[in-house]
């Protein structure tokens, strides 16, 4: 009876220091990437009132937090300049100790926004990624590299934690890291020789209000928070408000990160009303606030040429992509990349193009010349600076081309129209005294210019850089 009594009593015990040993998120786990040469944050959960020590490989200093009430706990540590050297961070409760490996400091970047985003190096159905082989056999040199893919989870309420873990890029897991991410650390990766790990927070055909939280939804928007009323509204899971950033970015808010890029924009063409713009600066705004990192930089992608509402011709994208170049303007310390050379012509109904190497790597141009002060990377997109007209003739002049341009003749994407405002195309040339000069022979009268300002329209003026001049209009029709 008495061994009977010590059996369980040994059980009951071990039970309870399985249960008392510290509990990390996810996201704090083996591989992970610390943001360098800051105060990271380490969170967690304990026995309430537990005192938790953490002990860091790279240096002698100990941090402590006190577990609250509800058992969870934060602090933060000093991390170590950005190098290849593995890492190890030790949990320590009172209880049993928790240690994490391979570890390593660098930089840190979400890759936020939806399916453009979301899409893996291997592509998905009918959308391949253009290079796949190529890009997976020279992941033998992108050890530096780590990635994490949040779960795409809808929740009414903010989730604290997400099934994930961290992963090493090689030949053998490169396959399932965003396209659009991997091509971007890679960049940063080999200019800036340092590690870089990129966060995963999104979810294909989600809208730019699937990430606002309830409280910016009700004072900002009309959108309905009723799950009853969200389903009538939205028969797709993934247009609903609230459900994604509740479930699939809150689990990362605590993560000490440099910066975000974002990719979304498709599932809010042809919303009524002008309000992408504004509705984008507030999550940015939203996100900002929720890191506790300050105006962290925000790289965002301007939507591609796709022959939205069926219609090649038609101009809802091209309004959304105006909304874009607007909140490009509206958003501190942002950037904005332009796709319009980024699609082939036989891609008009891939919503999922294949050069996305050419779209992260653009995106690594912003941050290595503004968030790493490489100045000597061209990273802005040309863009329309001013027009003139002179009886048949239009000039239009361009800014950001780093006193070049791509071409001279045969320039593509120019439509100009008369006071009835019926557009038609334009024939273009350069003169590096007068800038773009169009003429169009259905038009003697010209009143307004457009540059690739259609759903799928494609253009060839670039700047010295390579970088498109970005779609615009002069009319406001």
């Amino acid at each position: 009876m008495n061994r009977l009594i010590l059996t369980l009593s040994a059980i009951c015990l071990m039970f309870a220091n399985i249960q008392a040993k510290v509990k990390l998120p996810h996201l704090i786990g083996d591989n992970m990437v610390l943001q360098q040469n800051t105060d990271a944050r380490l969170w967690g959960k304990a026995t309430p009132g537990a005192t938790v020590v953490v002990g860091v490989s790279w240096s002698s200093d100990t941090y402590r937090a006190v577990a609250g009430a509800d058992g969870k706990w934060l602090l933060t540590v000093k991390t170590p300049e950005a190098s290849m050297t593995p890492l190890s961070i030790t949990f320590d409760d009172g209880d049993g100790k928790v240690t994490i490996n391979n570890v390593l400091s660098g930089e840190v970047w979400v890759c936020a926004g939806q399916s453009n985003m979301e899409m893996p190096v291997k592509g998905f159905s009918n959308c391949p990624v253009e290079g796949y082989n190529n890009v997976v056999a020279d992941a033998v040199n992108s050890s530096g590299i780590h990635y994490v893919k949040v779960p795409s989870v809808m929740s009414m309420t903010p989730l604290e934690d997400a099934d994930c873990q961290w992963v090493t890029c090689n030949p053998n897991t490169v396959a399932d890291a965003s396209a659009t991410g991997y091509f971007f650390a890679r960049m940063v990766n080999r200019t800036l020789n340092i590690p870089v790990g990129i966060v995963e927070a999104n979810k294909g055909g989600t809208r730019v209000e699937s990430w606002l939280t309830k409280e910016n939804l009700i004072k900002y928007t009309d959108e309905p928070l009723d799950s009853l009323k969200m389903v009538k509204k939205y028969s797709w899971d993934y247009h609903r408000p609230l459900l994604w950033g509740n479930g699939t970015f809150n689990p990362i808010l605590n993560y000490t990160v440099k910066g975000i890029l974002y990719y979304q924009g498709c599932s809010n063409v042809g919303d009524k009303g002008n309000t992408y713009s504004e509705r984008l600066a507030l999550l940015v705004k939203q996100w900002r606030e929720s890191f506790k990192l300050g105006d962290i930089p925000f790289y965002f992608v301007q939507i591609a040429p796709y022959y939205y509402d069926d219609d090649i011709n038609g101009t809802s994208g091209a309004f959304l992509r105006e909304q874009q170049e607007k909140a490009s303007k509206l958003i501190a310390n942002s950037g904005m990349v332009c796709t319009n050379d980024c699609v082939y012509p036989w891609e008009t109904q891939q919503i999922h193009p294949a050069q996305k190497q050419k779209v992260g790597e653009r995106l690594a141009f912003l941050a290595l010349n503004k968030t790493y002060d490489m100045k000597s990377i061209m990273c802005d997109n040309a863009s329309f600076k001013s027009l003139r007209i002179s009886n048949d003739t239009c000039y239009v002049r361009i800014k950001d081309d780093y006193n070049a341009i791509s071409r001279y003749e045969d320039i593509q994407g120019f439509e100009v129209a008369g006071a009835d405002k019926v557009f038609h195309k334009a024939n273009a040339y350069y003169y590096w005294t007068k800038g773009i000069i169009i003429t169009c022979p259905e038009v003697k009268k010209p009143v307004a210019v457009r540059y690739c300002f259609r759903n799928f329209q494609l253009g060839n003026v670039a700047n010295k850089g390579g970088l498109p001049l970005l779609p615009f209009r002069t009319d406001n029709w």
